[in-house]
């Protein structure tokens, strides 16, 4: 799973667009991928490691209700990580993630390895359930990875919907 930064940086380029990041499980990895890239500063706006539910209420305005009825890590969740992004930030997209990426904290009903990742794009977020395998380190590389190719796909208008390890039913 690999997402070509400068492509992506191209088609933020044409539409004179900008991303922002709202991560979780990816602790930062995900802006880290993006600021490798030379020139990413002209589409790349900034982003939140908003581990917390405390600092995802605070800074990305999540309705803290939202956060007990859901779970942090659902799709709700990721849905508003993104939308509070953009709304922040005035970006132009917004990608998100937040899981569980190990070694302890999964439930037989969201296992270690589960990851939402969301994906804000002209007004409309999409919001994709996976299950990735491997240590913690592959859990939120792949996480990263991950979202950085819906946003690709967002932008050149093609489906997310038969990204590898997706789970179950997705939203958007």
């Amino acid at each position: 799973m690999t997402a070509d930064m400068n492509q992506l940086g191209i088609l933020l380029g044409k539409i004179n667009g900008s991303v922002v990041t709202a991560e979780s499980c990816t602790g930062g990895f995900l802006a880290d991928l993006i600021v490798q890239t030379p020139g990413a500063s002209v589409w790349f706006a900034g982003g939140w490691v908003a581990y917390s539910n405390e600092l995802k209420t605070r800074q990305l305005g999540i309705d803290e209700q939202l956060i007990e009825k859901n779970g942090a890590v659902s799709w709700q969740v990721a849905q508003a990580m993104c939308e509070g992004a953009v709304e922040q930030s005035g970006a132009t997209a917004a990608i998100s993630t937040t899981g569980i990426a190990g070694p302890s904290g999964g439930t037989e009903e969201k296992p270690v390895g589960t990851v939402f990742i969301g994906c804000l794009f002209n007004g409309t977020s999409t919001i994709r359930e996976f299950r990735f395998s491997g240590d913690r380190l592959e859990i939120r590389s792949l996480a990263a990875y991950a979202a950085l190719e819906m946003l690709r796909l967002e932008l050149l208008g093609e489906s997310v919907d038969m990204m590898c390890c997706q789970y179950g039913a997705t939203i958007g």
